[in-house]
């Protein structure tokens, strides 16, 4: 096992997830504009719903060019959507405000990402590449 493989793998996903936020949350932004409208303007927890799709997509985009297998790619998403739903769901009641809601979110969604990859460590310790 490598941990440096391991560390790799992390870091190859927080960055798609990075970029996919700044990528598909400014497209989603500017799509709205043309259409006369504002995300701020959204309710919370549907941003935090888009945010949560902004992030996963991009990943799990990753992971399959990769060659992850889709039952990873699948443990990965849900490890993403979970805290996506609960952080939403603390929105839509207004238990939390849109700014506290995507801090939950994040918050939660690192560490569950984390801990599928501890659960499957000498999968994610091993080297992963896109095989065309």
């Amino acid at each position: 096992m490598s941990f440096r493989r391991f560390l790799g793998h992390f870091g190859e996903m927080l960055l798609a997830m990075l970029l996919g936020m700044a990528v598909l949350s400014g497209a989603a932004h500017l799509a709205v504009a043309a259409a006369g409208g504002s995300l701020s303007g959204a309710p919370g927890s549907l941003q935090v719903l888009l945010m949560g799709f902004n992030m996963t997509v991009p990943m799990v985009a990753w992971m399959s060019y990769r060659g992850h297998p889709r039952a990873r790619n699948r443990e990965m998403a849900g490890a993403m959507i979970v805290p996506t739903l609960a952080a939403a769901a603390l929105a839509a009641a207004a238990v939390l405000s849109t700014g506290a809601a995507l801090g939950v979110q994040h918050a939660a969604m690192i560490p569950a990402m984390l801990g599928v990859m501890l659960w499957r460590r000498e999968y994610y310790s091993q080297a992963h590449t896109h095989t065309p």
